[in-house]
């Protein structure tokens, strides 16, 4: 490592190189610098006796010159150190601290900066000296001859520095990060005319032409320039003066240049770095009228066709994001007075008329714009109507912490549930504000003035209390500035309150009281209410693992038009632990069900009170799986299908023939007793009775089933006595097949010709009985 250090027997006085300016300023700035001191705008130049500070005034393109003031000191690693400020609103590193650096070295002369040679010269012997050994020195450049003129000694030095990589705006394919100039243009305040802002951000781009990762530029990337940084990028951010979120006037005493260079590099976009990329467009005709704001003062504002965005640099621009362009703005007016004028404070009514003669008689030509006149106000007495507006805020922090809706957005802000309050006193809506109002307000181009009703209006803010508002600047820090300062959240310790509550309860309460409440579509508690009464209908699916056939039982309303199926919604609900109460309170209260949408839908208890009952009592049976999204019922549901229909109280469409079994079930109470035929001459025992019945039951609904009593119970008998009743009845129109052991033919054989006389019996075995197989349409009973 070779180290530089100013040698003690050396005469101590400071002296600039060429290298050390180099050094200090991005070639941009340098190149400019460098342009103001040949232009001769470097004046009153002192340098103190041993070079330790320089003051001077540069002559920018303001009427009054900028003020520099230069100190130099040692550096034991640089040969000097040089701190700079300047007036101008860049303040450090600007072109005209180069520009008087510049001026300078040229007039410190050839002498002094041989001397600096030499003093540089011994400073790094005497370093060497110290480090006790020998290290390689590069070659050294070729010096230019003595006694050159500074600019002449600058370019054959540049002559040898093309080795190095030439900066160019192209980026390299492994570079993937860009400087994305975010423009936009924050509401002005009483009607003025917004000012641009500027926020650099640091965007990656994907492989597939897409944004990955965006962020704001970090300011230490400046000092300590990233690869992806461009020539452009050093000059736009160093006239930016390094900030982010740049909302004043542009740190330059050249805006509109600054706004071209970050247009010319292709990559300013507007409002956000997704947001459309703007381009330098043509200029635009405008014209400066005088708004009324809501409290009836005017103020001068920049008009210009449909579509366009009017900002100021100070001077006026457009921005058309439809088409991604910006540009000047012509107005019919010289530039500084259009410019005098856009700076006007707000002008209250009852200064309009003075205002109004001032410019008319001392404006500098005769189409100014001037503000309107303003006829006396009328006189507003009427009765005050609360009106509340649920709004989606962003806050630092949750008003309601856990019990409302809020969301991260990050950054250390939340997406937060809040209401704002208003006055309506006939056409004259007063927002609640912890400001005082102005005494006189305008609608549609007319002055009121309205005689508020306090006490009114007090008992409006104790009624958002006592639901558990309280105002958003007791929750949020008073050195946040945001839009929501008058408006309300719900309080920490309101109890058990919440925004479903507010929405649900309260709301409609509020209303009946005469309030107006309106509720934004992005408020994040949507309440619905069903268009349709709730419709019962059973579908036809197929379980193709089990083969069970099955119903699916679809529970609809007509919510805003659309279909929807409240069967998934329910499911989660009644699988909840707390279920058991989802069916109780009054008849009037409000039952929510939460839609897959994220949308809330409000049935009255009483209308949906049955249904839930019956799915609570499905439930606690077993009937329903808390993991399935949907209802199944086969026929061996049937009896509890036919409960349901029976308590839920709606209309039911589809499965007629479960349902109608289901109905029989629970009218018979259970299976139906069969009647035996007087042709079976067995006496059943009462559980071979019961065996028959179940038999007969399945039959007659279609199913199928296992006769399942132990070896020796009769179940022998039990079929013989199904198969009697089949044939007593004419429902035994083709055979019926036993298949058993072979050792079992015979007793088959003999217990249907002995207690089921009447059916026709084939047994059909061993190797004879395929000269039997062509008499079994003949029979009613084939064994094998």
């Amino acid at each position: 490592m070779r180290t530089v250090a100013v040698a003690p027997d050396i005469d101590p006085t400071l002296t600039l190189r060429e290298s050390d300016i180099r050094r200090l300023f991005n070639p941009g700035t340098l190149s400019a610098g460098r342009s103001y001191e040949q232009r001769g705008r470097v004046q009153e130049l002192e340098i103190s006796e041993r070079g330790a500070r320089i003051t001077a005034t540069t002559q920018g393109s303001r009427p009054d010159p900028y003020l520099q003031d230069v100190k130099i000191s040692p550096s034991a690693s640089n040969g000097i150190q040089v701190r700079g400020i300047c007036s101008c609103p860049v303040r450090r590193g600007c072109k005209h601290i180069a520009a008087v650096l510049i001026a300078a070295l040229r007039q410190q002369g050839p002498a002094t900066r041989h001397q600096a040679a030499a003093q540089q010269q011994a400073a790094e012997q005497q370093a060497i000296q110290q480090q006790g050994h020998l290290s390689l020195m590069p070659t050294a450049r070729p010096k230019a001859p003595a006694g050159l003129p500074p600019q002449i000694e600058y370019w054959l030095a540049e002559l040898d520095r093309t080795e190095e990589e030439e900066p160019t705006e192209d980026f390299p394919s492994s570079i993937r990060n860009r400087v994305f100039y975010v423009l936009s243009a924050p509401a002005g305040t009483d009607g003025q005319t917004g000012r641009l802002a500027i926020d650099p951000m640091t965007v990656s781009l994907l492989k597939h032409g897409g944004l990955g990762s965006i962020k704001r530029y970090a300011p230490h990337q400046v000092t300590t320039p990233a690869k992806y940084l461009r020539p452009s990028d050093r000059i736009i951010l160093q006239r930016l003066d390094r900030r982010v979120g740049f909302t004043s006037q542009l740190a330059d005493d050249d805006p509109a240049d600054t706004l071209r260079r970050i247009l010319a590099t292709g990559r300013a976009r507007w409002a956000s770095a997704e947001g459309p990329a703007l381009a330098e467009g043509p200029e635009r005709q405008g014209q400066i009228v005088w708004a009324t704001n809501p409290d009836a003062s005017q103020r001068p504002t920049v008009v210009l066709d449909e579509g366009l965005i009017p900002i100021r640099i100070p001077a006026p621009w457009y921005v058309d994001p439809a088409a991604g362009t910006m540009g000047p703005v012509a107005l019919d007016l010289p530039r500084r007075l259009a410019s005098r004028l856009l700076d006007a404070p707000a002008i209250p009514p009852e200064a309009a008329a003075e205002v109004r003669a001032h410019l008319s008689q001392r404006a500098a030509v005769r189409n100014v714009p001037v503000p309107a006149e303003m006829r006396p106000p009328e006189a507003v007495r009427t009765r005050m109507q609360p009106h509340l507006r649920l709004i989606n805020g962003t806050l630092p922090n949750d008003p309601s912490v856990g019990r409302g809706s809020a969301k991260p957005l990050g950054h250390g802000l939340f997406a937060v549930p809040l209401v704002r309050l208003s006055y309506q006193y006939g056409p004259v809506t007063l927002p609640r504000s912890s400001r005082p109002l102005p005494r006189i307000t305008v609608h549609d181009g007319t002055l009121y003035e309205v005689e508020r009703d306090r006490a009114a209006e007090q008992q409006a803010l104790a009624e958002l209390a006592r639901i558990g508002f309280a105002s958003v600047n007791e929750v949020v820090p008073v050195y946040y500035q945001h839009a929501h300062t008058d408006d309300f959240g719900l309080r920490e310790n309101g109890g058990p309150t919440n925004w479903l509550h507010v929405v649900t309860q309260e709301v409609p309460q509020l209303r009946a009281a005469g309030w107006t409440v309106e509720i934004d579509h992005d408020f994040p508690v949507q309440i619905v209410s069903a268009d349709t009464e709730i419709e019962a209908e059973l579908s036809e699916g197929s379980g193709e693992s089990s083969g069970i056939d099955w119903l699916e039982l679809h529970l609809g309303v007509t919510v805003d038009g659309q279909h929807v199926d409240l069967v998934p919604a329910l499911v989660k609900l009644i699988a909840r632990p707390e279920a058991a109460a989802l069916a109780e309170g009054p008849d009037d209260k409000p039952f929510v069900l939460p839609l897959p949408d994220g949308r809330l839908l409000t049935l009255p208890m009483a209308r949906i009170r049955p249904t839930l009952q019956a799915l609570l009592e499905l439930w606690s049976n077993g009937g329903i799986d808390g993991e399935a999204e949907h209802l199944r019922f086969s026929r061996m549901d049937a009896a509890d299908l036919a409960a349901l229909e029976q308590r839920s109280g709606l209309i039911w469409r589809g499965g007629e023939s479960l349902r109608s079994l289901g109905r029989s079930l629970r009218e018979a109470g259970g299976v139906p007793n069969a009647t035996i035929p007087p042709s079976f001459l067995a006496t059943l025992r009462p559980y071979q009775a019961q065996g028959v019945d179940w038999l007969q039951f399945l039959g007659a609904s279609g199913l199928g089933g296992v006769l399942a009593d132990d070896m020796g119970l009769g179940k022998t008998v039990q079929t013989l006595a199904h198969l009697a009743i089949e044939k007593a009845a004419g429902r035994l129109d083709r055979p019926s097949l036993i298949v058993c052991p072979t050792s079992l033919i015979p007793n088959w054989t003999n217990e249907a010709r002995r207690f089921a006389p009447n059916l026709t019996v084939l047994p059909l075995h061993g190797s004879a009985r395929k000269a039997g197989f062509k008499h079994i349409p003949k029979h009613d009973l084939v064994l094998s």
